[in-house]
């Protein structure tokens, strides 16, 4: 068993980001060594701030999967363009464009499940 307590983690700006000014956090909850197989490649607690977008961007090997704990957000993937709130989630195929941008007076928090499809991919920001 392993038990990893948020509030004992703390964040880091998410690897698509420019680290000095980045627009959007993370707590790595597991990473790919601390799981089983060669599916799931991370699990992270991640952090939006008020008014903030994080950089578009696709991953080249890996699906990903957010699902928001709190706030509301619009997620652009591939040209199209939703609401996320509370409770919802959306799945982001492989080498799909996305971004995602808070939309509420408060940071929204999600966790992101990433699952390869295949060997190590890189992560490629398009903006």
């Amino acid at each position: 068993m392993i038990i990893v307590k948020s509030k004992d983690l703390n964040y880091i700006p998410a690897s698509h980001e420019d680290q000095q000014n980045p627009e959007v956090w993370k707590k790595i909850l597991f990473r790919k060594e601390d799981l089983a197989g060669d599916g799931v490649r991370m699990i992270n607690w991640a952090k939006l701030p008020k008014g903030n977008s994080f950089k578009a961007h696709y991953h080249e090997n890996m699906d990903e999967i957010y699902i928001i704990l709190n706030g509301k957000t619009i997620v652009k993937v591939a040209g199209e363009e939703a609401e996320l709130e509370k409770g919802d989630a959306v799945l982001i195929p492989t080498k799909l464009i996305h971004k995602m941008t808070n939309v509420c007076n408060e940071d929204v928090i999600y966790i992101v499940v990433g699952i390869s499809r295949g060997r190590d991919g890189k992560t490629v920001i398009v903006e």
